[in-house]
């Protein structure tokens, strides 16, 4: 696997397998990778030939500067996952690479609709700053599929949104959510956690699927079943920062005649914010 730093040095690796013909397929991370990535890295294997992964953990997107600075680097490990599951490139750009005038006077990306609320209202910026990386990341690797996980759905959905209505030529797959054995969502945040904090972890998804079996149960007191989930997060340890019951398509609040639900949920425990869903499909 090659590491490149620099802008230049990747559009010489991209041009090249431009050149014979090979079909780019791209995952942007911001490292202290787990076996959640590597499902992208394999998926992009599979459905392209040459893998190109970035890290870089982008400030535009942290609106809490001490969880700027505590974001786990960890680069030699990250390179070994990569070097372990056929990923051809990796670009580790620094912040001066990718924002080479500066934070402050660079053009944002927003997103209209799908960034509102949910993440975005507890996190006010987070997906300007995601949706504006992830566009020059984009420009800067020009892939032709980009490769993201389920479990940040609001993500996936402003980067849908973001890539159609700029007409990229880009094929954005989401690929499901990787569990632990218990149940709990993978992610690099689940590092913070106590032992004792793992534990009561697994009540964020155990929660949500109540809630999903509820409603495939005939239960339409959306507000109710909100409040239910939140009350057992409380019981269990967790601070709740939302429940909410949405279309899949918008993110809007559903109703009881949407057919085509997602059900996301995100707590405090601890010194993490912990983010989950599941989708349901109802006749």
């Amino acid at each position: 696997m090659i590491t490149v730093e620099t802008l230049a040095e990747l559009r010489a690796h991209i041009a090249q397998a431009r050149s014979e013909g090979k079909r780019i397929g791209f995952v942007p991370t911001m490292g202290n990778l787990h076996n959640g990535h590597m499902t992208l890295i394999d998926e992009a294997a599979e459905q392209c030939d040459f893998v190109v992964a970035s890290i870089f953990v982008n400030p535009l997107q942290f609106n809490d500067k001490d969880d700027l600075k505590r974001y786990p680097r960890t680069l030699s490990a990250d390179q070994m996952h990569l070097k372990d599951h056929d990923c051809d490139l990796l670009f580790f750009p620094d912040v001066d690479e990718v924002y080479p005038n500066g934070q402050a006077q660079q053009t944002l990306v927003g997103v209209p609709e799908v960034s509102q609320g949910l993440c975005g209202g507890s996190r006010p910026g987070h997906f300007d700053g995601v949706s504006t990386v992830v566009s020059k990341l984009f420009n800067m690797v020009q892939p032709d599929a980009a490769f993201f996980g389920e479990k940040d759905f609001q993500q996936l959905a402003v980067i849908r949104r973001m890539v159609a209505d700029l007409c990229m030529p880009i094929e954005i797959i989401g690929v499901p959510t990787c569990r632990e054995p218990d149940g709990l969502a993978m992610s690099s945040r689940n590092g913070y956690l106590s032992a004792e904090e793992r534990v009561q972890a697994v009540h964020l998804s155990k929660a949500l699927i109540t809630l999903k079996e509820q409603i495939r149960a005939g239960s339409s007191d959306f507000p109710m079943l909100i409040e239910e989930a939140k009350a057992y997060l409380n019981e269990h340890g967790l601070t709740p920062d939302y429940v909410e019951i949405c279309r899949v398509d918008t993110l809007k609040q559903a109703s009881t005649d949407d057919k085509e639900l997602v059900i996301l949920g995100a707590v405090f425990l601890g010194s993490a914010r912990l983010i989950d869903n599941f989708t349901l499909t109802l006749s």
